[in-house]
């Protein structure tokens, strides 16, 4: 098992069962009790657990976002699809707003290659689309980072989106149901993704399976607005059957 998918697993572990011991993480990595010791030293200072005495802890409160470290280490294979199937829908020349989180982190290394002009709302991926050499064409816009995520938010960020219109807007989400709507767990974020719908012609929404079926605290507006969700095949089926007949194009990869 390689250090990658072992922090995963960790990661997973921990979060799942709150808390965890050295010996449970032993056993269930293979990885000597020493090893699993610098492994939580390293996830701990990434800001996914909380070291404790003889192992580790979640730190996360129920309904809280899990941090961005962690989230990182999640459901990676399936975030990788997703980013290669949005990246197709989009055509040489368009103009991308791309939200934030690590879906659309995915996205950036795949547009970075692309003749687009693209507009990312994170500073990860502002740094990913600023690596040279690639053909696609760089816009930042204004705004604050949201502590850990690197998220851009606040009046600076909402100003550039009216500004600008889009071609296609590239959404993630925190939580989304065919009766609920999309939704965020925080009212900064929701408000920019509100700003970024209106300023696009078309909406695609890119989320693994996990996010379908739950609601968040700040709502950003109904599945009417969204045009395309792709997301994974642990979806589940009852909400892709809503969605779809309420018209949303759904892809699943």
């Amino acid at each position: 098992m390689s250090n990658a998918d072992r922090h995963r697993l960790i990661a997973q572990a921990v979060r799942e069962a709150g808390t965890v011991t050295v010996p449970e993480l032993a056993e269930l990595t293979g990885a000597s009790e020493m090893t699993i010791r610098r492994d939580l030293d390293t996830l701990a200072a990434q800001g996914v657990l909380e070291r404790v005495r003889g192992g580790a802890r979640t730190l996360l409160l129920r309904g809280e976002e899990p941090p961005f470290a962690l989230r990182a280490h999640e459901a990676v294979e399936a975030k990788r699809r997703i980013a290669a199937e949005v990246s197709s829908l989009v055509a040489d020349g368009e103009t991308v707003l791309l939200d934030s989180g690590t879906t659309c982190l995915e996205v950036a290394r795949l547009l970075r290659q692309r003749p687009v002009t693209v507009m990312p709302l994170s500073l990860q991926a502002i740094h990913i689309l600023s690596e040279p050499p690639g053909p696609a064409t760089l816009m930042v816009p204004g705004g604050r980072p949201r502590a850990a995520e690197g998220a851009l938010a606040g009046p600076l960020t909402l100003a550039s989106l009216a500004a600008l219109r889009f071609d296609t807007a590239i959404v993630g989400c925190c939580g989304l149901s065919a009766a609920e709507g999309l939704t965020a767990y925080d009212l900064d974020d929701a408000a920019v993704k509100k700003a970024s719908i209106t300023s696009s012609r078309r909406v695609i929404l890119a989320t693994d399976g996990s996010k379908l079926g739950h609601t968040a605290y700040a709502y950003v507006g109904p599945t009417s607005l969204l045009h395309t969700l792709v997301t994974d095949a642990t979806a589940p089926a009852e909400e892709v059957a809503a969605l779809e007949s309420a018209g949303t194009v759904v892809k699943t990869v």
